[in-house]
């Protein structure tokens, strides 16, 4: 099922979002319907907080890169209760969008390589190092469990001469290919 995605201006996206157990309800169906959702939008990564769920849950599928790079296609991973356990000090800047933020993009600077563990969808353990766009990519989608949006890390200057963008956001005032809320 498509779902929603929560935009800029909604109080979800500002909360730190809760662990989960496995007991969590329909916890494969919603899932599948976050992978529903972010395809159906065209992104690369969904958290749960950007359909309105505080809990810490997202989905990440980079197969829309696979003409870049092909080992970018493998990387689709759902993480639960993440925790980013290493970054490195060297940082990269790069362009970020959000579905949260539609119609923005803006320079952010992130470590380049970081570890992180999660429990994957079985409630398996899991480590990974990652650098370069897929640790890019966690840490975006780990700043929504955070209650953190990629804007509060640009320059204020560029913040405030997108200002107006995001008073339009936060009014429903933009044009979306997906259903908003």
């Amino acid at each position: 099922m498509i779902l929603p995605i929560y935009t800029y201006g909604n109080p979800v996206l500002r909360k730190v979002a809760e662990p989960i157990g496995r007991d969590y309800p329909n916890l494969s169906e919603l899932i599948q319907n976050m992978n529903d959702t972010m395809v159906h939008a065209e992104g690369v990564g969904l958290a749960a907080p950007q359909i309105g769920l505080s809990i810490r849950l997202f989905v990440i599928d980079l197969a829309p890169f696979k003409e870049d790079d092909s080992e970018l296609s493998e990387f689709k991973v759902t993480m639960i209760n993440p925790e980013i356990i290493e970054e490195s000090e060297e940082m990269v800047a790069m362009d970020e969008g959000c579905l949260s933020i539609p119609g923005i993009s803006e320079s952010v600077s992130r470590p380049e390589k970081i570890k992180v563990k999660y429990l994957d969808e079985n409630f398996e353990e899991r480590v990974v190092e990652l650098d370069g766009f897929r640790a890019r990519v966690v840490q975006h989608e780990y700043d929504h469990l955070e209650g953190i949006l990629f804007t509060d890390k640009i320059n204020p200057l560029r913040r405030q001469l997108i200002k107006s963008k995001l008073t339009n956001i936060t009014k429903k005032k933009v044009d979306c290919k997906y259903k908003i809320k």
